[in-house]
């Protein structure tokens, strides 16, 4: 096996091998233009994030500046907006559902090193898939570690480091991340906290 084929068969690989650092090379350099951009060029932003991404639905916001390893590992679905400084480590598959949305300075981390020093030192590094699910919010400076599946509709309080997997329906916080309580439909009059929506359409 290559050390490609390692990395995506989450198995130890060593990413400077086979091309890899080529390809990340590679898409650094889209990932430049992309940070580069002047704001008004919203066109030229969409082409640029859409040969980043592995698969983009509509739209797709990502405000700049925005970083990723290969970029070709990243699923996101329809309606995502994501903050300034998005960070995903994609060495495994990402796979973001549909009407997602993440505050500043959010990271999404598959790459992973050994505990044991010997271990790490040899070089060797691993990738572990991420999946969150539609109707998710990640709020500012969560950390998502390898492994982690967020379910269906759950809210990720800001400063989390989400450890393991977080159910359908939740807010969840802390560090490590916990569940704080279940999402009801008696909070939908809710805009913040006890404050009731002034308008009709939400």
């Amino acid at each position: 096996m290559t050390q490609k084929e390692r990395m995506l068969a989450e198995l130890p690989y060593k990413a400077w091998l086979d091309g890899l650092a080529e390809e990340r090379l590679r898409t650094n350099r889209k990932i430049y233009k992309y940070n580069h951009c002047k704001p008004q060029q919203m066109r030229k932003k969409k082409k640029l994030v859409r040969r980043i991404l592995g698969k983009a639905g509509e739209p797709v916001t990502i405000e700049a500046p925005f970083y990723c390893d290969y970029g070709y590992n990243i699923e996101i679905g329809d309606d995502f907006f994501a903050n300034f400084n998005l960070v995903i480590l994609d060495v495994a598959r990402v796979r973001i559902g549909s009407h997602v949305q993440c505050g500043p300075h959010v990271s999404i981390i598959t790459a992973g090193h050994p505990v044991h020093y010997k271990s790490r030192n040899s070089g060797y590094e691993y990738g572990i898939p991420v999946t969150i699910g539609n109707n998710v919010w990640l709020g500012s400076n969560c950390v998502i570690n390898p492994g982690v599946r967020i379910g269906d509709n759950s809210v990720i309080g800001a400063g989390a480091v989400v450890t393991r997997d977080m159910p359908d329906n939740v807010i969840a916080a802390g560090v490590p991340c916990s569940v704080l309580r279940t999402i009801t439909e008696q909070e939908r009059p809710y805009y913040f906290k006890d404050r009731v929506f002034d308008v009709s359409d939400f």
